[in-house]
C-alpha cells in the first residue's frame, strides 16, 4: 500500500465562500499514482469546512441563507466565544454543521462520485491563509 499527502492553501478575501476544489483534488490523485483506495480531504482550520454536494449556484445561495439563519454573524455579542476578542463565533457553528472532511473511494484512478457530486471548500471566517489536507492511501 502507498500513501500520498499534500496541503492545499486558500486565502479567501471574503468572510464566507464556497469553492469547488474538485480539480485540485483530481490533480492530487493524478500525482499520487494511486488507482484504488481512499482519499481523505479535510479542512485544517476550525472555521472552514470540506463537503460534497452539487456545484449549482442556487444551492450555494441557499446554503448561505440557511447557515445565516442557523448562526447569524451579527450581533457578534450573542456568542460567548467572541468574548475572546474574536468575531467568528458563528463561523465555528457553521463549520460544525457543514463538516470537517470527506472521504471518497478511488476506483480505477478516479474519484468514485455519485451523479453531480463535487468537493467544496467552505470558508466561514476568511481573510487569512488556511489549509486543506489531502491524504490518499491505496495501490
Amino acid at each position: 500500500m502507498r500513501s500520498y499527502r499534500k496541503e492545499l492553501w486558500f486565502n479567501i478575501p471574503a468572510r464566507r465562500a464556497f469553492v469547488n476544489i474538485t480539480p485540485q483534488i483530481e490533480e492530487c490523485l493524478r500525482e499520487s499514482g494511486i488507482k484504488n483506495g481512499l482519499l481523505l480531504c479535510n479542512a485544517m482550520h476550525i472555521t472552514a469546512s470540506v463537503f460534497i454536494n452539487d456545484d449549482e449556484s442556487g444551492l450555494h445561495l441557499d446554503y448561505e441563507a440557511w447557515l445565516e439563519k442557523l448562526a447569524p454573524h451579527e450581533p457578534v455579542s450573542q456568542y460567548l466565544h467572541n468574548r475572546t476578542g474574536e468575531d467568528n463565533g458563528d463561523a465555528h457553528l457553521k463549520r460544525q454543521v457543514m463538516g470537517r472532511e470527506v472521504v471518497v473511494a478511488i476506483t480505477e484512478g478516479k474519484l468514485d462520485f455519485g451523479t453531480w457530486e463535487q468537493i467544496f471548500y467552505g470558508e466561514f471566517d476568511g481573510r487569512r491563509k488556511k489549509r486543506v489536507l489531502v491524504k490518499i492511501i491505496g495501490e
